[in-house]
């Protein structure tokens, strides 16, 4: 397979914040929910399983966003700890999974010139009434994902989806233990952290524990997360993150956990369609997000290619995949009002 030309930098070696301040940073999530899409995932347990049973899956997941412009490749390790594997069986394989996701990613990101980031995420056994007990015992599955990762070469660490500052914090102990850069963001299922922390708070607890970039992925959707990265972003001297899902999320139902269909059914998680964002509206909030002051920008559960690469084309960057961006001057009915009307024309407006 031919290699991709790198898209901004000489060579591959220039780390996670050299490159943030060189401009934004375009991350790809999403693995969970394409590959449910796809067929190669349970929804339910949502375990990577797929790392193992269908390599190939992922690794034509990954191939296509870094053809989108995403400049990381985050290792599908999202619940690939012990205490998820247990449930499913597959406790014997927690090493094997994240060894192998690593690899996939590393694969994926020399084809592009992207980071690799290893991934932990919450763990579902912090106790705040146990912090010492539940943090013992989330801090070894963490030392060994982190262990792992650094093992295999990743150029950062991703904790993400973090519901509790006390998880957080150490997460991005272990982190540190291994010397590696931290990205750190938290759930924003609520309105605050389960241990009651405004996220503003918590961003900031994690930047002065020294983590290297700070914010929020999954949950909400651009039009609800913005918001609070408002919030985070007046509240931090360092980088911030944003990863949102593409779900049309709101004022009254600001979650995608909370999203109803019109007779009030819940659309959470597998009946999230009618209320999939547009490529438009992901671009919108990469522009957005770049305007507030974000740097590491990307997208959670439900992302896909077409989202990632409208999002690169809309910071400027012109990607791999943009040889097939849409050009409705040739479509058969649309192109002459596309091309009167520009490159979308009224078929974008109706």
């Amino acid at each position: 397979m031919a290699l991709l030309v790198p898209r901004r930098y000489a060579h591959a070696v220039t780390g996670l914040l050299d490159r943030l301040r060189d401009g934004v940073v375009l991350g790809a999530e999403g693995y969970l929910f394409e590959l449910e899409r796809r067929g190669y995932l349970k929804s339910g347990p949502y375990v990577p399983e797929v790392v193992l049973d269908q390599p190939e899956a992922v690794a034509e997941l990954h191939r296509e966003f870094v053809r989108a412009g995403a400049d990381v490749m985050v290792a599908f390790t999202y619940y690939g700890h012990e205490e998820k594997l247990r449930a499913v069986g597959r406790a014997g394989d927690v090493e094997a999974l994240n060894r192998q996701a690593l690899r996939l990613a590393r694969e994926a990101a020399a084809e592009g010139d992207a980071l690799v980031a290893g991934n932990i995420c919450n763990t579902w056994a912090y106790d705040p009434a146990d912090p010492e007990g539940s943090g013992d015992r989330v801090r070894g599955m963490y030392r060994d994902q982190v262990r792992w990762a650094a093992e295999e070469g990743a150029d950062f660490i991703l904790s993400e989806t973090n519901d509790y500052v006390g998880e957080a914090l150490i997460g991005l102990e272990v982190i540190r233990d291994h010397g590696l850069p931290a990205v750190v963001t938290f759930a924003s299922s609520e309105d605050a952290t389960i241990d009651d922390h405004s996220f503003e708070d918590a961003c900031k607890r994690l930047e002065d524990a020294g983590a290297d970039v700070v914010g929020l992925n999954c949950s909400r959707g651009p039009a609800t997360l913005l918001p609070l990265l408002e919030r985070v972003r007046a509240a931090v001297s360092c980088p911030v993150a944003a990863q949102p899902v593409p779900y049309r999320t709101t004022p009254e139902q600001p979650t995608f956990q909370s999203l109803r269909d019109p007779g009030g059914g819940r659309a959470f998680p597998i009946a999230l369609d009618p209320f999939t964002c547009t490529r438009f509206e992901m671009a919108d909030f990469a522009t957005a997000a770049r305007d507030l002051g974000v740097g590491y920008i990307g997208i959670c559960c439900g992302g896909a290619p077409h989202h990632v690469r409208a999002m690169a084309e809309a910071l400027g960057r012109t990607v791999s995949a943009s040889r097939y961006s849409p050009d409705l001057s040739l479509h058969p009915i649309l192109g002459d009002v596309a091309t009167t009307a520009g490159r979308y024309g009224s078929w974008r407006d109706g």
